[in-house]
C-alpha cells in the first residue's frame, strides 16, 4: 500500500545538487509530491524536505539511492507520528466589490493574514499542516480562486533526539 513519506536531507549548498537529487527520483520513477529547499544556519549546507508516495520497499530504495550521492551529507526519514510539518500558502480570491467580510472571516478562521486587497480581490497568507492548507483551498473555491502559490512541506522531528543538524559538519 502506498503512503506518503517525508525525507529530510542535509546537502552541500552548491550548483547542481538539487538537480542531482531530483534527477535521482526521476530516473527511478519516484514521484515528488512536495519539495522545499533552503540554506541552513551554516551557508555551506542546505536542507531539503521531500514528500513522496510509496510502499516500504520504495522508501528503502529512496534512502539507499540518496546515500550514494556525494553531496548528501545526512538523511532522515521522518516519522509521521512525531513530526512537525507545515506548508505556506498565498492565495488570491475574488470578492464582491467592496464586500469582503465573508472572505476575511474565512481567512481569520484559519489563522491567516490578509496580505493585499483591492475592490474585487483579497490575497491571503495561511501557514499550517497540509490537511489544513487543503481544507482552506477547498473553502476558497466558493469565492473563485484567481491565483494560488503553495510552498512545499517543511518538517522537523519532535524533540531533540533526531535533529537534522549541520553542527557535526562545521
Amino acid at each position: 500500500m502506498d503512503k506518503k513519506f517525508t525525507v529530510g536531507l542535509i546537502v552541500s549548498n552548491h550548483f547542481g545538487v538539487l538537480n542531482r537529487v531530483a534527477g535521482l527520483y526521476a530516473k527511478r520513477g519516484f514521484n515528488i509530491d512536495s519539495l522545499a529547499v533552503g540554506t541552513t544556519e551554516n551557508p555551506k549546507y542546505s536542507r531539503m524536505t521531500i514528500v513522496s508516495s510509496g510502499d516500504v520497499d520504495i522508501q528503502k530504495q529512496v534512502i539507499k539511492q540518496l546515500q550514494k550521492l556525494h553531496d548528501v551529507k545526512k538523511i532522515f526519514m521522518f516519522d509521521n507520528g512525531c513530526t512537525v510539518s507545515v506548508e505556506h500558502l498565498l492565495i488570491k480570491i475574488s470578492v464582491e466589490s467592496g464586500n469582503n467580510t465573508k472572505a476575511s472571516g474565512l481567512i481569520n478562521s484559519y489563522g491567516g493574514k490578509v496580505r493585499d486587497f483591492g475592490a474585487d480581490f483579497i490575497t491571503a497568507e495561511v501557514t499550517g499542516e497540509t490537511c489544513i492548507i487543503d481544507d482552506f483551498i477547498k473553502s476558497c473555491e466558493a469565492f473563485d480562486i484567481l491565483e494560488l502559490c503553495r510552498s512545499g512541506s517543511i518538517s522537523m522531528a519532535c524533540g531533540t533526539e533526531n535533529m537534522l543538524s549541520v553542527k557535526k559538519f562545521n
